[in-house]
């Protein structure tokens, strides 16, 4: 792979999941990741599930492929001496240690940009940088729930519920990747770094900026649809004669091939249901005419004619489904890892036609001691 960060070297002090995901993004770009981990155990993500490679757990393997460990005690004054000549040998800097800690060993933002103007310092944090909350500490599921993002998940009569993939967390370490390398462009221009704050609230009321929106802007709760779309109809998972089908009719023309390929050329005639704002309003009844139908045939049998209509549907596939399908196979997602047995998901972004992703297994801790060979790192 074209090494697109190539000569970029970060520096991780990460825990878990939203530090080392960003961590993992520039990893997976080429650039050089140093991540720094406690002597005593390193990242608490090493031991977050069973033993999977070298003792560690799958979920470190995930979210640290392709790093270098440096196992560094930031209490003692040799460590923070170390870290003080690693943070002056690298472009960025990526953290979401706990409220309060960069300020009790002095490397906050404003301290570590004032002794080095040309870093870029990422910091990421529960609830944000500034409010009340600022110096909470906070993980995925209380963000989901405290943004109200868990209240819009599921169908009308479910408890709030989180989403299964880790939206905030990863979503954090999306936006602090892009914001460092906005800054990146401007240090190219300016010679200077700067700050970027992101944090897991804000990432949540981002992806659910378009109910949050409604509710300020019309003054309506959003309505819960499990697999549906508050703005088009039909827009959702049907059940077939044996496994379920969503079917997604996005403006008027694909309703009308909708309703052709299924014998019901009377519906884009009928005033309930002419345009989407009339099937919007008309919803249930619809639903009422177009479910039975559905139900009337097996999945793969809807899939070929509405495929041939030029209607997207799409089977719901589990997890094994979806990774053999030939589409997800002739992605090439899956980076086997050069120095062990297995493989992983790699970025899902490709550069001149080459699929990114770092192709080593995460380090063990404090593998990378004794190669950066500095003072007061120990060997």
């Amino acid at each position: 792979m074209d090494k697109v960060l190539k000569g970029i070297r970060v520096l991780e002090l990460g825990q878990v999941l939203a530090g080392p995901f960003a961590g993992s993004i520039f990893a997976g770009l080429g650039a050089e990741v140093i991540k720094i981990e406690r002597p005593e155990g390193g990242d608490d993500g090493r031991r977050m599930g069973p033993a999977f490679h070298q003792g560690d757990s799958l979920i470190f393997q995930v979210f640290n492929a392709g790093k270098q460990s440096v196992a560094l005690d930031l209490k003692s004054t040799e460590g923070r001496e170390a870290l003080e000549r690693l943070m002056a040998s690298v472009d960025i800097l990526v953290h979401n240690l706990r409220p309060g800690v960069t300020q009790a060993m002095g490397i906050d933002a404003a301290s570590v940009c004032e002794r080095h103007p040309h870093l870029i310092y990422g910091e990421i944090s529960a609830f944000g940088h500034k409010g009340p909350l600022a110096n909470h500490p906070g993980y995925e599921p209380l963000i989901q729930a405290f943004s109200g993002l868990a209240s819009t998940n599921g169908g009308p009569d479910d408890p709030p519920m989180r989403s299964a993939a880790s939206l905030c967390d990863q979503g954090a370490g999306m936006w602090l990747v892009i914001g460092a390398l906005a800054l990146l462009s401007r240090r190219a221009q300016t010679g200077r770094g700067g700050v970027v704050n992101t944090s897991l609230l804000e990432t949540a009321l981002s992806w659910n900026a378009q109910k949050s929106d409604a509710w300020r802007e019309e003054g309506r709760l959003p309505a819960r649809h499990r697999s549906g779309h508050p703005g088009m109809v039909p827009y959702e998972a049907f059940d077939t004669a044996d496994q379920p089908l969503l079917v997604c009719c996005g403006n008027d023309r694909l309703f009308a091939k909708l309703a052709e390929e299924l014998n019901r050329g009377d519906w884009v005639i009928d005033d309930r249901y002419r345009s989407n704002r009339d099937r919007l309003q008309n919803k249930e009844a619809l639903l009422a005419e177009l479910a039975p139908i559905l139900r009337s045939q097996p999945r793969e049998h809807w899939l070929e004619r509405l495929a041939r209509a030029g209607v997207p549907c799409a089977p719901v596939h589990n997890v094994p489904e979806a990774l053999a399908h030939p589409q997800v196979q002739a992605l090439g997602m899956l980076f086997p890892m050069r120095d062990a047995d297995f493989a992983l998901t790699a970025l899902p972004v490709s550069f001149d036609g080459e699929r990114a992703g770092p192709d080593a297994a995460a380090p063990t801790l404090g593998a990378a001691n004794a190669a950066l060979d500095l003072p007061g790192i120990p060997q």
